[in-house]
């Protein structure tokens, strides 16, 4: 009788309560080739937003200190984790020997022609491929995706589809958006990738996922 209730009981508590966009929101099972994403910022957002890792809501991080401002869809892939997988394939494909993953979602850029004007939603998205960046020894990955049918990127197969400056703009705001003046920080993007690696950090991220919060998820079903 129990089993029986638990199914309603489990939609009406989605209903009455927001998922979590980091921990209950599904990618769904045609990831990695295409994904759900959350949207955190948009390119006339003048402020930095970022997901609250406890609560799940969006806040304001910080002011942005300059003009620049992120020129795609910026958010994070549910349910993935840059930890021990993803930092081991960064050292293989690096060559270095110290990287450790950044502890966070995997990062996520969208392109669309579509003026989207807020963040805090969910879209559908086809990676193509992304850029390797190191924020000191952490692994912070971006993946470059297109809106899924978008009339202007929706064709793009693969990041060679994509005209370099778009690909330079985003280099370009990652690399200096947290600069402040007077101090100097370790980050580089040591190369652009395709498809493939992009689809294999993914699938990596989420085994990681699994790896950090399977046992917590346990835990919390047996309190």
């Amino acid at each position: 009788m129990a089993n029986k209730l638990m199914d309603p009981i489990g939609r009406l508590m989605g209903l009455r309560y927001k998922s979590h966009p980091w921990h209950g929101v599904d990618i769904g099972d045609k990831a990695p080739e295409l994904l759900i994403a959350f949207v955190e910022m948009v390119s006339t957002d003048t402020v930095k937003y970022e997901v609250d890792k406890e609560t799940g809501y969006l806040r304001i991080d910080r002011p942005q200190k300059y003009s620049n401002v992120v020129p795609a869809l910026y958010g994070f892939i549910p349910q993935t984790f840059s930890g021990e997988e993803v930092a081991k394939y960064c050292m293989k494909q690096t060559g270095r020997k110290d990287i450790k993953g950044d502890g966070d979602p995997i990062d996520i850029c969208i392109l669309t022609e579509k003026e989207i004007v807020h963040g805090d939603i969910l879209v559908r998205a086809r990676p193509i491929g992304g850029f390797r960046m190191l924020d000191g020894n952490e692994s912070d990955d971006k993946i470059i995706a297109v809106l899924n049918n978008d009339a202007v990127y929706g064709g793009y197969k693969n990041i060679s589809d994509c005209p370099e400056l778009v690909i330079d703009r985003l280099k370009h705001y990652f690399l200096t958006y947290k600069d402040l003046p007077g101090k100097e920080r370790d980050v580089e993007i040591t190369h652009t990738f395709g498809i493939q690696e992009a689809h294999e950090i993914i699938r990596l991220s989420q085994i990681d996922y699994h790896h950090r919060f399977d046992s917590l998820e346990t835990a919390l079903a047996n309190v």
